[in-house]
């Protein structure tokens, strides 16, 4: 038997981590698995619900690594498809979530809605008894003032630059994770070189453009650094977006190694720059700023 919880939790941010604390306490309380039901590919993409403009918050791999670091058993995946998405409440918790999964009990949010008929609150009580299962629902939390937390607000909080706002709610810092590729070198020439990142999930949301501290993980290190978020409008024509970190103390060949960039704050907006010359003594003030206040 298990006790299962279910959605897609993208971000797996400090709401989501109250359901999966609930699951795997109640879970352990019963003798029985924790098991979590998430869904591949998301829906919004499945039904055209503005899919164009969909950004993820994390990618596959990153949300089951953070699942199973809190503990959950199994990490189970629907395949998302116009059928599954039309069933009801009652065929979904009954063939899956008893059926398949052998839920005992289910734990859910406190605005869950289940099934294309939209069971929620009582209703939800009322069906999951019929059907042998336990309903534990957990309540919102809040998050500095506010009613509580999704991962709509931390997604505008990010394409804002408001990252600290971010990491609030996500109860840790935001983070790209990709691999390092060829760059023009131009960094090199001015002092500052930087790592040109290719992101592994190209559907991960990407901040505001602009200049921000960053810690920086590869080669199984951590480093103190900046990334620049942007087109690059001192040295480039045209509107390719590019991630570039300079890494601090760090010189080093690591093309075609992993790197993550977990954010800390904006430092400012992406500039354009009368010269290179002007371009580096403002990378030397970015560097200074961001160095002086981690004393």
């Amino acid at each position: 038997m298990a006790v299962v919880t279910t959605g897609f939790f993208d971000g797996v941010h400090l709401g989501h981590r109250k359901v999966i604390e609930t699951l795997v306490s109640s879970a352990r309380e019963r003798g029985e698995e924790a098991v979590l039901v998430t869904f591949r590919p998301h829906p919004r993409t499945v039904f055209q619900q503005d899919a164009r403009g969909l950004r993820l918050l994390t990618s596959f791999d990153e949300k089951e690594a953070l699942l199973r670091s809190m503990g959950v058993d199994r990490v189970e995946v629907v395949h998302f498809t116009r059928e599954f998405g039309a069933l009801t409440a009652g065929e979904y918790l009954g063939d899956y979530v008893k059926g398949r999964y052998g839920a005992s009990a289910i734990v859910v949010g406190y605005d869950n809605r289940f099934g294309s008929d939209g069971v929620s609150g009582t209703a939800l009580f009322s069906l999951a008894d019929s059907l042998g299962l336990k309903v534990i629902m957990v309540p919102c939390i809040s998050c500095d003032g506010e009613a509580y937390i999704s991962s709509t607000k931390i997604r505008a909080a990010i394409s804002e630059g408001r990252m600290e706002e971010a990491t609030e709610m996500l109860g840790r810092r935001y983070s790209l994770h990709g691999v390092v590729v060829e760059g023009n070198r131009l960094g090199r020439t001015i002092g500052f070189p930087t790592a040109n990142m290719q992101l592994y999930e190209p559907l991960k949301l990407i901040p505001e453009r602009g200049v921000y501290e960053v810690e920086v993980e590869t080669l199984g290190r951590s480093f103190i650094g900046m990334t620049n978020i942007g087109v690059r409008p001192t040295v480039a024509r045209g509107d390719a977006l590019t991630i570039e970190t300079n890494i601090f103390s760090f010189d080093e060949e690591i093309y075609g190694r992993d790197i993550t960039v977990r954010f800390v704050r904006k430092v400012r907006d992406e500039l354009r720059f009368p010269s290179l010359d002007a371009l580096a003594a403002q990378l030397s003030s970015d560097r200074s700023a961001i160095l002086s206040a981690r004393l």
